[in-house]
């Protein structure tokens, strides 16, 4: 692609950096001294965020890049980071000339991997597409279910199984709210989604239910509070016998629990 103001002196060039995190907030940096605007995005002038070098290739290296900022802006928090707020948001970076920022030239994009902290300030690992060619092609046996409850391989129907409610008290990891579950531990294996309040955006995963009550798997990253608005996400235990009596979807288990394991060797006949 040829882009125009790439034939003359570079002395206009900024770098900048859009972010879309998984919960759907978008933000955009830049290097230049002043904020741009490209896009109907505001690019807010970070001069702190550096990226590592670029190198690019044909072959089917993987290609990370490490993008390094201070942590000054509210945009990007310490406690975010921590959280997970930006583990897996899409990263693109490219060029612009700030004088004229209608036309851009891509230099990388990927998600948002390894992210360390230290003095103020962060680094952010960029894996690209590449990255994608890491991932296993064949997947191992294993005598519970692979796939996830309602993805395209299980197929079973989430829009019944997912609630919403608010918490009336906490007592460490148990959360007390306003409606009863469906079924006895409906929830366990389960996922919570934060609905506002300080852990909005969060999700959790639940170790089990009982009445009107929940069980955290892990403690909320910030204080709970009364009145929190949450998500519910019904759970299985991945076991074939809840896949056919609960759910009706022995069909599309995607497990292989008769398929005798590596501890048939060891087995002996006993009187």
């Amino acid at each position: 692609m040829s882009v125009a103001w790439l034939d003359g002196a570079l002395t206009t060039m900024a770098l900048c950096w859009r972010l879309d995190r998984a919960d759907g907030v978008s933000i955009g940096f830049t290097a230049h001294d002043r904020d741009l605007t490209i896009g109907g995005v505001v690019y807010r002038a970070s001069p702190g965020m550096v990226p590592s070098a670029i190198r690019q290739s044909d072959g089917f290296d993987v290609d990370t890049l490490d993008v390094e900022g201070a942590l000054t802006h509210d945009a990007i928090t310490a406690d975010d980071l921590t959280t997970g707020r930006w583990d897996g948001a899409a990263l693109t970076l490219f060029a612009t000339d700030w004088t004229d920022p209608a036309e851009t030239l891509i230099i990388a994009r990927g998600e948002i991997g390894d992210v360390s902290i230290r003095d103020a300030a962060f680094t952010a690992e960029l894996r690209g597409p590449t990255a994608l060619l890491e991932r296993p092609v064949v997947e191992q046996t294993s005598p519970d279910c692979r796939a996830q409850l309602g993805d395209r391989r299980c197929r079973v129907d989430l829009a019944a199984r997912t609630r919403f409610a608010r918490i009336v008290s906490v007592a460490e990891e148990v959360l007390t709210l306003d409606t009863v579950e469906p079924s006895a531990n409906a929830y366990a294996y389960g996922r919570l989604r934060w609905l506002d309040r300080d852990n909005a955006g969060l999700s959790a995963a639940l170790l089990s239910s009982a009445g009107s009550t929940v069980t955290l798997r892990d403690p909320a990253p910030f204080a709970i509070a009364p009145g929190t608005l949450v998500e519910l996400l019904e759970g299985c235990d991945r076991l074939l016998a809840t896949c056919r009596t609960r759910f009706a979807n022995a069909a599309n288990f995607r497990g292989e629990p008769y398929l005798p394991g590596i501890d048939l060797l060891t087995r002996y006949g006993t009187d």
